[in-house]
């Protein structure tokens, strides 16, 4: 009945599912993924080394450890990608769940690798950080809320979500994770904004946000250690922060040239929170610029989409992803910059680490999943249709 009345877009009957995936998906979008997971590898072989060195393994362990989560995280994305949004939502609500006990229980079975926040959960072979799949499951959780609130005698959605965004938040604030809490609760505000809240309400939650960053600066040295290195007038030449701001001017436009970089000797987290550094000083500019319009274009490619979708369980919690995967770009390379205080987050399919790997396939494979174009139309043919 929906597609007599609003039309439909053009169906083969018995088409094979990877053709019907491949003439739906963006292809964009994975073309830019695809893209950034090999600056991840080219910049793998840049840093690699120097942490091999560190650790005392053969010069390659790293990168060749990195490969083959890359290609993991490939296969997961396209996987993902290929379900319908009711699979997705299903998924999601069953991961969310796994994750929030998972985190619940890190406090009494995680570990901090000497880091002090209890952040991973070691399986001997090698660990997890359970915070990074929380992250996709929880966008989609919250976006299915609060688009069943929007439902005629539907559920209260927007308490709801809230109240699941807060509890998760609080998990992540004890271990402490202050850079997964902000990018949970922007992702949350995004798609709260976009359920229609009014801006009291909003800027209401963003004074409450302020008021508990204050605090957590009182309570917490690490925090407040970090906060205050960010405001000061100078800069330790021989922090992480002096480093990469160093490497990034040495860099220039074109860079020093391949394997010529210093940063990677110098930096402990060159392979992860400060990659960017690395390609600044190795390549200049010109590669970081390329990092960014990446970003942007899965960013605009994904908005395009989803402001075309007329359903909105799919459109709130497609800009819930969209929004967490620009976010965190955003504030890696911010922190390399200075524009932002320290997060120890990873740069999106460039950074090395499994977990960060792994989730963000699962990440933008649930978004691919959610913008791909469907039988039941776009919101134009309903408008259309209406009109006359």
């Amino acid at each position: 009945m929906t597609e007599m009345v609003h039309g439909t877009l053009p169906m083969h009957v018995g088409e094979p599912v990877l053709s019907r995936w491949w003439r739906t998906v963006d292809r964009w979008t994975i073309s830019c993924v695809l893209l950034l997971v090999g600056v991840g590898l080219l910049l793998a072989l840049a840093s690699s080394p120097p942490l091999a060195a560190r650790n005392h393994v053969s010069p390659f362990y790293y990168f060749q450890r990195h490969a083959i989560f890359a290609a993991l995280s490939m296969s997961v994305m396209l996987f993902v990608s290929m379900q319908s949004p009711e699979t997705i939502r299903r998924w999601a609500v069953l991961g969310f769940g796994l994750g929030f006990v998972t985190l619940a229980a890190l406090p009494f079975i995680g570990t901090d690798f000497g880091k002090g926040a209890t952040r991973w959960l070691s399986l001997g072979f090698t660990s997890i950080q359970p915070s990074e799949f929380v992250k996709p499951c929880l966008a989609v959780t919250a976006g299915w809320l609060l688009a069943a609130g929007q439902d005629l005698n539907g559920p209260p959605g927007r308490a709801l979500s809230l109240a699941v965004v807060l509890s998760t938040v609080f998990l992540l604030v004890l271990q402490p994770d202050f850079g997964q809490s902000v990018l949970i609760l922007f992702g949350w505000g995004v798609m709260y904004f976009i359920s229609g809240a009014s801006m009291v309400v909003v800027l209401a939650l963003a004074g409450t946000a302020v008021l508990g960053g204050v605090a957590a600066y009182n309570s917490s040295e690490h925090f407040a250690r970090r906060i205050d290195g960010y405001l000061s007038a100078e800069v330790d030449a021989r922090s992480q922060l002096g480093y990469a701001a160093s490497a990034i001017q040495e860099g220039g436009l074109f860079g020093l040239g391949v394997g010529e970089g210093q940063v990677k000797w110098q930096l402990p987290d060159a392979h992860t929170d400060f990659v960017i550094a690395v390609a600044a000083e190795e390549y200049g500019f010109v590669l970081v610029a390329f990092i960014i319009i990446l970003y942007a274009t899965i960013c605009l490619r994904a908005l395009s989409r989803l402001t075309r979708e007329r359903d909105p369980f799919i459109r709130l919690a497609g800009a819930g992803l969209v929004a967490m995967v620009s976010a965190q770009a955003m504030i890696n390379m911010g922190v390399a910059v200075r524009l932002l205080p320290a997060k120890g987050m990873t740069l999106p399919f460039i950074s090395q680490g499994g977990s960060s790997l792994l989730a963000m396939g699962v990440m933008v494979g649930m978004l691919l999943a959610l913008t791909r174009s469907r039988p039941q139309g776009e919101i134009g043919h309903m408008l259309l249709k209406r009109g006359r």
